[in-house]
């Protein structure tokens, strides 16, 4: 079963459909703090009073994945540098967004889905003693209910990549150690979103489709491992240009 997680810190994730990873604070923690320059806020605590949650308009509730304190190697992780993972289930939806004067346009994810997230996307709650976020449709990145990012069904106008492998000499013949090896900005799109919302509340089809290789901007997107490499997912707006085979 594959792992997926962003680049940097590697962290055991138990739940395959995690997406990438973030740093969060605990939840029993003061609701704002600086650690290193960092400003890190708490989840907002939902009284158990209240036993369901009901998002407005376009906006998602997700339970999130549960992360794992541990290393890959077995060193337990304080607080501070334990990452999240950016994947889980989606447990209620509100009834849409309204695009024009009269088209009401309904949440495309389903209750029950497994979704990945942007890594900074919405509102962090506690609630029924889980962690909850509250985030916008058009912060989910795609729903991925396999064990395998290549699987990944990606919405609105994203766009999954396999990236290529990065490249083992210099053009002199020189062997590049890993931390040399210059990061790659292109690969071959695997799958497509189903497109942008137009005025009408209809879809407008993305002209990249799968099998292009394409050259997409270096710093967009979310990253992620797969079984066999790393994939990105991006909007269709950070693909630069696409590259015919000869």
């Amino acid at each position: 079963m594959a792992s997926l997680h962003l680049s940097g810190p590697r962290v055991v994730t138990p739940n395959p459909v995690l997406g990438g990873l973030r740093v969060a604070q605990s939840l029993a923690a003061p609701r704002a703090r600086r650690a290193r320059g960092l400003v890190v806020r708490a989840a907002t605590v939902v009284s158990p009073k209240y036993t369901s949650i009901k998002p407005l308009g376009d906006r998602v509730l997700v339970k999130v994945n549960t992360s794992e304190a541990k290393t890959e190697g077995g060193i337990l992780l304080p607080v501070s540098v334990q990452s999240r993972p950016t994947g889980g289930e989606v447990v209620a939806v509100g009834e849409g967004r309204s695009i024009g004067s009269s088209n009401n346009i309904e949440i495309s994810v389903p209750v029950g889905a497994q979704v990945v997230y942007s890594k900074y996307a919405g509102t962090e709650l506690k609630f029924n003693e889980a962690d909850h976020l509250i985030l916008k449709e058009d912060d989910i990145i795609g729903i991925l209910d396999s064990d395998d990012v290549k699987d990944l069904k990606p919405l609105s106008d994203r766009i999954l990549i396999k990236v290529a492998e990065a490249e083992e000499q210099t053009a002199g013949g020189l062997l590049l150690t890993q931390a040399n090896k210059e990061k790659p900005s292109v690969g071959t799109v695997v799958a497509v979103g189903p497109g942008p919302l137009s005025e009408d509340g209809s879809r407008k089809a993305l002209s990249i489709t799968p099998g292009n290789d394409v050259l997409y901007s270096k710093y967009a997107g979310s990253e992620f491992k797969g079984e066999d490499g790393e994939y990105i997912v991006l909007k269709a707006s950070d693909v630069l240009a696409v590259l015919p085979q000869s």
